[in-house]
């Protein structure tokens, strides 16, 4: 009896738990618009564009999701990038993930884009960026879901390439809040785009930089440093370095933490294992969000109800969690009052 009751009680915490975080406004700040792109999709815009993919259904496309890193992830994200061709792909593919985002309350989202896969094979950077700012527009009209946009740079690739995609960019400032840095990480550090960025923060732009997923404590670092980071994406291994956590903590340098994805790519064995309770508790300013959640089993509630669940956090601690979303955004100061709120 005791152990029926027992059971009873942690299934009703569960559901408890699973409501509060439906309920509760949250914004999204790592969202890669391409990782939003469900197998479904992806066999749409390839019959639609008349692209032949190594995968012929939705079936052998989610028997491909298993990844032992970072990098066989990639491989997967970049083939399936590749089916996106026009600026309709590109405003369907944003409109569809807004959709989601507001059905799970989320009143404000930070979408990073990476146009160096699209311009590589020739699409234009103006279809790329103007399919995706067009639906934020219409997704801010018929879902009330503010944005901002974040275009990335690919690590991989060198600074050149990145320098001719800021140029690109340059044209665009209205729509484009910040930069980033993403992709491969390791042998690939943020010093490598010190030109780079500081030519984008001369041109307006805020910057964020993809560090310490895969890449050591050093590398986020280098973010805050040399790339004068407003944000780091990940942030996984900052507790190697307590003179590090200390740093982040003086200067309220936000986290987007990933679990889905950091569970996905083997960054952790086990959600268990995640290092955000012990963020939470050395004051760091850790968010959730899903990374690329087609790709890694689940949207930003899937995210908060799986880390909930396997650190047995509270719901002040979910609470604190959504609040920092709002906190570490860039928002002005009267909009992340109001959404928060």
């Amino acid at each position: 009896m005791i152990l029926i009751v027992s059971h009873l009680t942690l299934v009703n915490q569960k559901t408890e738990i699973k409501k509060f975080i439906a309920k509760i406004p949250k914004a999204e700040l790592h969202l890669h618009i391409e990782g939003t792109l469900e197998p479904k999709s992806m066999l749409t815009f390839a019959k639609r564009n008349h692209i032949k993919t190594k995968y012929d259904s939705i079936v052998a496309l989610k028997r491909a999701y298993h990844f032992r890193n970072l990098q066989d992830f990639l491989n997967i994200y970049y083939a399936g990038a590749q089916v996106l061709k026009t600026r309709q792909d590109f405003y369907d593919l944003t409109f569809a993930y807004l959709k989601k985002a507001r059905c799970q309350n989320v009143l404000h989202t930070e979408i990073f884009f990476d146009p160096q896969i699209h311009t590589e094979r020739g699409v234009s950077f103006e279809n790329v960026v103007s399919g995706i700012y067009n639906a934020l527009q219409d997704g801010q009209k018929e879902f009330h879901i503010s944005s901002r946009l974040i275009m990335c740079f690919l690590r991989h690739l060198n600074e050149e390439a990145a320098l001719l995609t800021l140029k690109q960019a340059l044209g665009y400032k209205d729509w484009i809040t910040a930069v980033g840095l993403d992709s491969s990480e390791l042998d690939h550090p943020p010093s490598k785009f010190e030109r780079v960025f500081e030519r984008a923060r001369a041109n307006g732009f805020i910057t964020v930089a993809h560090a310490g997923e895969e890449g050591p404590a050093r590398y986020i670092w280098e973010a805050l440093k040399i790339l004068k980071v407003s944000r780091i994406d990940h942030g996984n291994c900052a507790l190697d370095d307590e003179k590090l956590v200390q740093e982040l903590v003086k200067q309220k340098i936000p986290l987007t933490i990933c679990p889905l994805s950091n569970l996905k790519l083997q960054v952790v064995k086990n959600l268990s294992q995640h290092p955000l309770k012990i963020m939470l508790k050395k004051g760091l300013l850790v968010t959730i969000n899903s990374d690329d959640p087609a790709y890694f089993g689940g949207y930003i509630n899937a995210n908060y109800e799986a880390i909930s669940g396997a650190l047995n956090l509270s719901q002040e601690e979910i609470r604190i969690l959504a609040w920092n979303s709002f906190a570490a955004s860039f928002l002005d100061a009267e909009q992340k009052k109001i959404l928060s709120e």
